[in-house]
């Protein structure tokens, strides 16, 4: 699928879409849902989660991993100034190419501190030619040299394009996805960047060993699925992992935080993925990680409060933005 096809079923292409048949959880693809509620003018709570004896304190939260570019050009600045009104501190805006890398550096640009930009070619689309290629690790190098903070990411490997692919009986090669992460697992070791990584399932392992061959000190697997194996694998690296709304009614993503170390785990959206529950019909905001926070506080038995102030500290730690302001 071409990246043009992939914004638009995004829903960058100005007409909102719901999930449907052909959406693969864990990817932006299914597109943005109908318009959201409106919200209260206010940050979070600590008192809103309905935990007991939590004083009504501002929660203070971030969103690992958005694709604010796959917004509407006129979108991006009202959705981040909403969402940095209403509690969230951070976002990371990933990439799906070198066009939206320039993008979220421009973002970065106007949002200093509080827009984290991600570098990359996300893997769920055509690879890349030879001389995109080029272009793409040229220009995050330049970037590199030039001082400026950001991360590696959205990189991985194809899961849903590739297990699509062969439950109709077609081949599909992956040589070529495994050599392309390689290359991005070498970058950022060598550069000492987090990478955001695509990469669930049995392809985790795959990524795991390559992340370990090179070196690659952090690492974000983001909107995780695994294995007890994998999941053990992860956590014994000390790699990060991060969870979407889809913990209100996901039972594997419930029993992921309960295992998971909390010290280790992130919030995400990965907007503008839509989601089902109590979200259903309502466009992905960053502000809907508060709701995330609520229930890994309430499957860990702790406050929303020190949660939140656990789950910001991960984010900040993870990307190098403690000294950020926000």
């Amino acid at each position: 699928m071409s990246v043009k096809a992939y914004e638009e079923k995004a829903g960058a292409s100005g007409k909102p879409q719901t999930a449907g048949a052909e959406a693969r959880p864990g990817t932006p693809e299914a597109g943005v849902a109908a318009a959201s509620p409106k919200k209260p003018e206010k940050p979070e709570t600590a008192g809103a989660s309905g935990v007991p004896g939590v004083a009504e304190r501002p929660l203070v939260w971030m969103d690992a991993h958005l694709h604010v570019d796959l917004y509407d050009e006129d979108e991006r600045g009202p959705l981040l100034e909403r969402a940095f009104a209403h509690g969230v501190a951070h976002v990371v805006a990933v990439s799906m190419d070198l066009a939206s890398c320039m993008r979220n550096a421009e973002l970065a640009r106007r949002y200093p501190g509080r827009v984290h930009p991600a570098y990359g070619w996300h893997p769920e689309q055509p690879l890349p030619d030879a001389e995109t290629e080029e272009r793409l690790f040229a220009w995050i190098r330049a970037r590199h040299n030039a001082g400026e903070p950001f991360a590696i990411g959205e990189v991985g490997l194809p899961y849903y394009t590739r297990t699509e692919a062969e439950g109709g009986g077609r081949r599909f090669d992956e040589a070529p996805y495994i050599r392309l992460l390689d290359r991005f697992a070498a970058l950022a070791a060598e550069l000492d960047r987090p990478i955001a990584l695509h990469a669930v399932y049995e392809d985790a392992d795959k990524a795991c060993a390559l992340l370990e061959r090179h070196g690659v000190r952090r690492a974000h697997f983001h909107w995780f699925k695994g294995s007890d194996e994998t999941i053990a694998r992860l956590a014994a690296r000390r790699f990060y992992i991060s969870v979407t709304p889809d913990v209100e009614y996901e039972p594997d993503i419930r029993e992921l935080v309960r295992r998971y170390p909390l010290e280790l785990i992130m919030t995400e959206t990965d907007g503008p993925w839509p989601f089902e529950g109590s979200m259903a019909g309502r466009k992905t905001r960053p502000e809907m990680t508060a709701d995330v926070v609520r229930h890994i506080a309430a499957i860990k038995g702790l406050s929303a409060e020190e949660t939140a102030a656990a789950l910001l500290r991960n984010g900040r730690r993870f990307y190098g933005l403690e000294g950020a302001d926000g």
